[in-house]
């Protein structure tokens, strides 16, 4: 069942063989909707360029080889040389039937199915998640969903900050106030306090200088961290408790989130660490990475500094450490060797496009990443209060992700509470739910990814609108219809009817899932399938208000009518699924 713009490419692409030579056969027909007709092809400039001719002359030649009869009207030519088509009702008609029986809803499959590793989230141990966090969560998650929608095989990676120089005076804190403590327990519930709590001893201790018996928290600290990477046994274990005990706090996030990352994506800067050696190894004998001030450096060809000399990507410093670039080339090594990536997405803030665009450059020249291999840095922007500013609480510290959600959520339940009290109360807790945490990421997501955006609640939870609460009661609405027509004995026809202008239009959206589901999964960008979806409600409403339904006095119409809604409520599902967003059975 080919989508129009397919179908219309193919018909459009045999005339220019047809008429011009079979050396035009791959020019595109820019086919683009139309407000003078359904679409219009837009090839006759481009062709009257190459060929030395008027653009109107090259569109009539256009229209006498294309054969569109089965497909569309005749179409018109318009201005300097646009072809403005309208599809044939029957046509429109018979791709919706068919795409009513399709499981997949016109999503193509891929020729040959991709092995993609995409790498997002990566919050820090005994740190809290923040509102910076919540972008490279959900963006990263519906990239993910939506390629699995596609057939492609997704290795999500969950780089969370769990080694380092912090796990010192983290593990010391632990020590000093106990596993079993009270104060332990804030790694599950408010892992800043315990961490704030740790920094604070360590500056209090480094100010008043070290103790001549090195027994003060700071010199024990700096000590531990030497012993902690040596592998020491006792260490280690607390090192791991440290991490269990954030896990569990990452699972509480991620749960209210409603996002598929679980501890078996969990591959932590820890997972590297006994590979950094052979990576600075590896570099250093290929001749690739050299010694500079001290330091190991790779210079990527084509990164220069403001002196306009060349930028080292250090990996591995002077006191003999290893940093970020060191754990980011093993990282790539590993998906590339071991994972079998044909492509790697790195969903992480803008502000680190320069280091990933020279961690990229410094892997294929190594070879890990060969050219076949497609790596992207899926840049994300920030969020933004109403100052204009990145988000902060009043005194200035990031946003707690948890509060945020949970915001949002008693937000959306005061509303639920005041409509629907005639719902039981558990409906109205995961309606609120639903409302609030969709809300949230449709935000998110409804904006490209790379802009930064200003968040505002209410906007957010607007039943008008661009918003996740639009689209959900769109659902609701096809749901609520769906339960009266099963008690007035009314079922769905096999195929959905498609007859005057506004089930055309609703039929023309529908058709358009697949492609854009498509194109979100190959260019990373969810807000394609927000503003599609969006689209789509609003045909669905003028549909709605236009032919109506249950009202509708012929049997046969009600039934086609009923099946046309049914299968927006499918590709609406559908969509919003893929977003990571869910659409309650009734708000």
């Amino acid at each position: 069942m080919p989508a129009p713009e397919l179908a219309l490419t193919e018909r459009f692409q045999s005339a220019f063989a047809a008429a011009f030579g079979p050396e035009y056969a791959d020019a595109d027909p820019i086919i683009r909707p139309s407000q003078f007709a359904d679409f219009q092809c837009n090839a006759a400039m481009g062709l009257a360029k190459r060929l030395g001719r008027k653009p109107r002359d090259i569109a009539a030649e256009i229209l006498a080889a294309v054969d569109l009869e089965d497909v569309a009207e005749t179409p018109e030519i318009a201005g300097p040389g646009f072809l403005n088509i309208r599809l044939r009702t029957d046509w429109i008609a018979a791709q919706v039937a068919e795409l009513s029986g399709d499981a997949h809803l016109g999503a193509p499959a891929p020729q040959r199915p991709d092995t993609v590793v995409i790498d997002y989230s990566a919050p820090n141990v005994a740190k809290e998640m923040h509102v910076g966090h919540l972008r490279t969560t959900v963006v990263g998650d519906s990239i993910a969903r939506t390629l699995e929608k596609l057939g492609h095989t997704v290795i999500r990676q969950n780089h969370i900050g769990d080694w380092g120089t912090p796990f010192g005076m983290l593990i010391e804190h632990l020590l000093e106030v106990g596993e079993d403590s009270a104060e332990a327990q804030l790694l599950q519930t408010d892992p800043n306090a315990f961490y704030q709590a740790a920094r604070a001893k360590f500056d209090a201790a480094d100010q008043a200088g070290p103790a001549p018996d090195g027994g003060d928290f700071a010199s024990r600290a700096r000590s531990r961290v030497a012993t902690l990477q040596s592998g020491d046994a006792e260490s280690l274990r607390i090192w791991s408790q440290l991490v269990e005990l954030s896990k569990q706090y990452f699972h509480r996030i991620y749960d209210m989130l409603d996002v598929t990352l679980t501890d078996q994506h969990l591959a932590g800067e820890s997972t590297y660490n006994d590979q950094l050696e052979a990576v600075c190894r590896d570099l250093e004998d290929a001749g690739i990475a050299r010694v500079s001030d001290g330091a190991l450096c790779v210079f990527p060809a084509g990164f220069v500094g403001r002196d306009e000399q060349p930028l080292p990507l250090i990996i591995r410093k002077s006191d003999g450490g290893y940093g970020y670039a060191t754990t980011d080339l093993a990282a790539i090594r590993h998906r590339v060797r071991d994972l079998g990536a044909d492509r790697v997405a790195y969903v992480v803030g803008a502000a680190q496009e320069l280091h990933f665009q020279m961690v990229f450059s410094a892997a294929r020249e190594a070879g890990w990443l060969p050219a076949e291999v497609e790596a992207q840095h899926v840049k994300i922007g920030s969020v933004l209060g109403e100052d204009g500013k990145i988000l902060r609480t009043r005194s200035g510290s990031s946003l707690r992700l948890m509060a945020l959600l949970e915001e949002a959520v008693a937000t959306a339940q005061t509303v639920i509470d005041e409509l629907r009290p005639d719902l039981p109360a558990p409906e109205r807790a995961q309606i609120a739910r639903d409302i609030g945490i969709g809300g949230v990421k449709y935000a998110d997501l409804s904006t490209a990814h790379d802009s930064d955006y200003t968040f505002d609640l209410d906007r957010m939870l607007a039943l008008t609108g661009n918003t996740a609460p639009y689209l959900q009661y769109a659902v609701a609405r096809i749901r609520s219809i769906g339960r009266k027509a099963e008690t007035q004995g009314v079922t769905a026809a096999e195929a959905p009817q498609v007859v005057n202008d506004a089930e055309r239009a609703l039929a023309l959206q529908l058709l358009e899932f697949g492609p854009t589901l498509a194109a979100v999964g190959a260019e990373y960008e969810p807000h394609r399938l927000c503003a599609y979806l969006f689209g789509l409600a609003q045909a669905f409403t003028s549909f709605y208000e236009a032919s109506p339904i249950l009202k509708e006095a012929d049997a046969a119409t009600r039934a086609g009518r009923l099946a046309l809604a049914q299968l927006t409520e499918r590709v609406l599902v559908e969509g919003l699924d893929a977003l990571g967003v869910s659409a309650p059975q009734q708000m």
